[in-house]
């Protein structure tokens, strides 16, 4: 399915924007990911802690899992790093979200190849600025709230939460738009015009 397709069916079936800010992107490949969210929230800090909340959920968290972390849109400091990725690999997780950077970008790419969609790269540590407060309760990024167990959906177009409430009619109506639009676009193709592909399918 496209993200697109889900981002649509999102808007239809809960309500609500489900696509995140243009901003979170995949920096380390072009993989498609799906996987329930585990969730961790982050908040400002001076103490020097280690993000304890995120790397216990990293090994404890079921086979396939995104990590989703939020942590206020910051920009310049890296929630995750190459020794998280070594564990959620370790653990045969899907990708990880951040609300963040990410740093250690050489390093993933070379030894691990994992998804890692984020707002930005910097190479600043959380230490003394941000300690996880929580783990498994609702977190945001930006506007788009995001519970435990939520399905994440990520590509190259950007990332899509669909509640978990709505999965099953998400998915079928994601499917549907796809079918849709693949026919759509053949008859567009068929008859030199979009026009006519609108006039019978009503999608644009």
């Amino acid at each position: 399915m496209a993200t697109a397709s889900v981002a649509d069916a999102v808007d239809k079936v809960a309500g609500k924007t489900g696509f995140l800010n243009q901003s979170i992107k995949p920096r380390i490949n072009d993989r498609k990911i799906c996987g329930p969210a585990v969730t961790i929230l982050e908040g400002p800090t001076q103490e020097f802690l280690p993000p304890q909340h995120a790397l216990d959920a990293i090994d404890e968290a079921d086979e396939g899992s995104v990590i989703v972390i939020s942590v206020n849109s910051e920009e310049n400091v890296a929630v995750w790093g190459g020794l998280m990725t070594a564990g959620a690999v370790a653990n045969k997780h899907e990708a990880a979200i951040l609300d963040g950077a990410v740093r250690d970008l050489v390093e993933i790419k070379r030894d691990y190849d994992f998804p890692v969609f984020a707002r930005s790269v910097s190479p600043g540590t959380t230490l003394g600025r941000f300690k996880t407060i929580a783990s498994n309760v609702e977190v945001p990024i930006g506007e788009v709230m995001i519970n435990p167990g939520d399905i994440v959906v990520g590509d190259v177009d950007g990332v899509v939460v669909v509640p978990r409430e709505h999965a099953e009619e998400v998915l079928r109506m994601s499917q549907e738009i796809d079918e849709r639009e693949a026919e759509q676009a053949k008859l567009i193709i068929q008859n030199g015009s979009l026009r006519e592909g609108l006039a019978k399918y009503g999608r644009i």
